[in-house]
């Protein structure tokens, strides 16, 4: 029976452990699992973040980002935070496609989208072989500078390398489409101010004059040539065999600065080894193999270090790290107190085999075990909720939760197994004796059933079963199990030395035949063997605390991993979602893109706007007195900022920020799903009314004015005189991502040209639309007054209307026909 009962128990005990350390092993697993998913998200994140991005700036603007998070709502700053720095010794490259309009002409729009993908994701994998930035894509321009952010010394070389390579490249499309495009590129080298503008859809771009220099160099170039300034010519070393360029006879901005061009032959042998290739390496992680890694630094005990814990008691020196450990639930603690249980079972069954007639066995039976399940399923209660009322799975929460709770509950399942035992030990009546002479002297008889007398030793090994029964107690702290040991040794051995001292004498007297005084008694050897066995036992429960405590260490540390990961991927995914819009980031962070893998979107009904500041060029300038221009630009992105904070307004949820070009600002409406039109709807468009169809043009147009009286706030505290020139126009449009590695969201079609050219042939102060615009905006109550025909660039005379504000409409909708002011007669 004593070697069932270690045996259950041991089961038991191998049970528990193995529970545990499965349990561990899976949520290992689990949580390394999902730990490479959001690493490899995160990963996939921060490509595309610093594809769009320079890491520099992707940094500084992800710590302002939390910084801004962490301050108190009541803080506020003077100014918008700006990510600006100066680059000197930079090459500025432009180039425009030649023909555009004609491939325009011969392609459908979504074949348009697919061959600038296409061609773009070319010039992006020459970028990288020739150590360019590359900063925006302008309708059919591409610009990119060398030397920024790390500085290179050949960074004139490698742009006019990277020029030479796009119009080698423009020859596939050349074949591709038969038509006569080809590539104009100009490249001019100085200094730059590089970052970002604004608080929403950022895009990287540089401002200077330098740029506007490398603009024109482009404008004012050949088609098939890289057309160079004389700055980019002194940054070569003799690189490459040039010709007099005679920039300025093609451009009038190039004659008035009399600045020296260049055109580039072909270029010296030694130079075509410029900007290698730079391999990636892409490194894939096992599961199997990170989980082995990580099972075996958790089994070192340098979790241990990192983590202070006092040597006696083992508790954790951090409090609140000890708090946290304390209120952790143990899913085993009901299997600890079944063990008592059965602890208690089989001592009473070892009690009824050694004497059955003693009626005291039954009652301590009866009484432990009901005190015992009544703790076991106290203890149950929170492991299974819905077998309990909700007032003991709320007791039982309590308990796993409280040290003290925990600490007595144990106690009290001790207490009831030592008492079981003392009170049948203490209750066992010794037997009568009888002496009569034997052939080798006098002889001890008993008179009866000697019982308890005869195995006296069983007794102890049952308070062994008792010390069992207290180092399978689970988060209960060894010091506790120590102090809980401790009394049933000294219980039990306080019986065994005085309360049984005759009874163990009279076992040793008959037991050994030959009894001498030499030998030690049984009395105290038993005693000396519960107390060995104590010292085992508890040094095993110090050792299942110190793993537990390990194990939790490592769960935190996994949790804490885990943690920093997905914080990281949250902040990684606001950015990315900051520079493309939500459903067009969603496309992208899904699954990896190759440059074949587009995303368009054809919209039959949007409002497109450019809002431009076209006296902002007079006010910048880069004396030292405005810190090289980054003063002006300061400027700029306080009216951006402004801006950008108007489409935080709900009225404006339908407008989404396409980018800013140097001080124009773009935007259009209908492109999000919560307009309502095109493919999100779900009515059809001749079910709706042109109120319902064409409110977010109301509100793009209500976002213009806005901007008006934002701007005029700006001018008042800033004691400026900014403008605005503002064009609207409503139709279809295409919208797209060029470049699935390095992604750029625009938009394309004849609807964007008239808006452009809305915004470039109209009048500072005014918000120019044309005749079909016109028509629907009347009817939300706006007001206008006729310009009159003008000519516009490739659309020959169109109509036109300045839109002067916004009242309630009138009966008949009709426009407000008050003469032109003398800003508009001045044309």
């Amino acid at each position: 029976m004593l070697n069932l009962c270690a045996a259950t128990v041991g089961v038991m005990s191998y049970y528990m452990a193995d529970r545990k350390y499965r349990t561990a092993f899976l949520e290992a697993r689990q949580s390394l699992g999902v730990k490479l998913t959001l690493e490899e998200q995160s990963t996939e994140q921060e490509e595309l973040l610093l594809s769009i991005l320079p890491k520099h700036i992707a940094d500084e603007m992800l710590q302002g980002m939390k910084t801004q998070a962490n301050q108190n709502e009541v803080q506020q700053q003077q100014f918008n935070t700006m990510y600006m720095y100066r680059h000197e010794n930079v090459s500025i490259l432009f180039a425009d496609i030649v023909g555009f309009t004609q491939l325009s002409s011969t392609c459908s729009a979504h074949e348009l989208v697919k061959l600038l993908n296409e061609l773009f994701a070319r010039f992006d994998k020459l970028a990288d072989d020739h150590h360019q930035l590359r900063i925006k894509i302008l309708g059919d321009c591409y610009y990119c500078i060398c030397g920024l952010p790390d500085f290179r010394d050949d960074h004139a070389a490698c742009s006019i390398m990277m020029g030479l390579a796009m119009v080698d490249a423009i020859s596939y499309v050349r074949e591709k489409t038969k038509t006569e495009v080809d590539m104009r590129v100009g490249v001019h080298s100085g200094t730059v101010l590089g970052g970002v503008l604004g608080q929403k859809r950022w895009q990287f771009d540089v401002w200077s004059t330098d740029v506007t220099v490398a603009n024109k160099m482009e404008s004012g170039g050949i088609p098939g040539r890289v057309h160079i300034s004389q700055t980019t010519k002194d940054s070569l070393s003799g690189e490459f065999e040039l010709e007099l360029g005679d920039g300025g006879g093609r451009c009038e901005y190039l004659l008035e600065k009399g600045i020296d061009t260049y055109l580039v032959l072909v270029p010296k042998p030694e130079a075509s080894g410029l900007g290698g290739n730079r391999n990636k390496l892409a490194e894939e992680q096992v599961i199997n193999r990170r989980l082995q890694q990580e099972l075996l630094e958790r089994e070192t005990q340098q979790i241990l270090k990192d983590h202070q814990i006092n040597p006696l008691s083992l508790r954790f020196v951090d409090v609140k790290l000890e708090e946290h450990y304390s209120s952790e639930k143990e899913k085993r603690s009901g299997a600890a107190f079944c063990c008592c249980i059965i602890v208690l079972f089989f001592i009473t069954a070892m009690e009824v085999f050694i004497d059955p007639l003693l009626a005291v066995n039954y009652v301590t039976l009866v009484i432990g075990e009901v005190l015992l399940l009544i703790l076991t399923m106290c203890s149950l209660a929170a492991i299974f909720p819905r077998m309990f009322s909700k007032r003991m799975v709320s007791f039982s929460m309590w308990i796993d939760r409280t040290r003290w709770a925990r600490n007595t509950w144990a106690m009290a399942a001790i207490f009831v197994l030592m008492m079981a035992v003392i009170a049948d030990m203490l209750s066992c009546v010794p037997p009568s004796l009888r002496v009569f002479n034997g052939t080798s002297g006098p002889v001890l008889e008993s008179l009866g059933d000697r019982g308890c007398a005869e195995n006296p030793k069983h007794y102890s090994f049952m308070a062994v079963m008792s010390l069992i029964a207290t180092a399978m107690l689970v988060q209960v702290s060894h010091l506790i199990k120590l102090g809980l040991m401790v009394l049933v040794v000294t219980a039990n051995g306080a019986v065994n030395i005085y309360s049984w001292r005759d009874l163990y004498d009279l076992y040793d007297y008959i037991q050994f035949d030959s009894y001498r005084t030499s030998i030690v008694p049984s009395k105290y050897l038993m005693t000396m063997m519960i107390i060995v066995m104590m010292i085992g036992f508890y040094l095993f429960a110090r050792h299942l605390e110190l793993q537990s405590r390990k194990l939790f260490l490592w769960k935190m540390g996994v949790h804490d991993q885990k943690e920093r990961v997905f914080e990281m991927r949250r902040w990684n995914e606001a950015l990315v979602t900051n520079m493309l819009p939500e459903h067009v980031a969603k496309h992208f962070l899904g699954s990896k893109k190759r440059d074949e893998d587009l995303y368009s979107q054809s919209y039959n009904e949007t409002g497109v706007m450019f809002a431009s500041i076209p006296n902002f060029s007079d006010f910048y300038t880069e004396e030292s007195i405005n810190n090289g221009g980054l003063e002006c630009l300061r400027i700029l992105n306080e009216i951006i900022s402004d801006f950008d904070s108007l489409l935080d307004r709900d009225e404006f949820r339908f407008i989404t920020k396409i980018k800013t070009i140097g001080s124009t600002y773009m935007a259009a409406s209908g492109l999000t799903p919560e307009s309502n039109t095109n493919e999100y709807s779900n009515r059809k468009p001749e079910d709706q009314s042109v109120i319902e169809r064409w409110q977010h043009l109301a509100d793009l147009a209500d976002f213009a004015l806005a901007m008006k009286v934002t701007l005029n706030n700006l001018n008042k505290q800033s004691f400026n005189n900014f403008m605005l020139r503002i064009g609207l126009n409503k139709g279809g449009v295409l919208a797209g991502v060029i470049g699935a590695r390095k992604p750029h969201y625009d938009i394309w079609g004849n609807t964007v040209n008239v808006a452009s050219r809305m915004e470039s042939t109209g009048v500072m102060g005014n918000i120019q639309v044309v005749e079909d615009c016109y028509d629907i905006l009347k009817e939300y109550g706006f007001r206008f007054i006729r310009r009159g025909p003008i000519f516009v660039k490739g659309k020959g005379e169109l109509l036109t209307f300045f839109m002067k504000g916004k009242d309630q409409p009138s009966s008949n909708g009709g426009p407000v026909t008050t003469a032109l002011p003398h800003q508009v007669a001045a044309l």
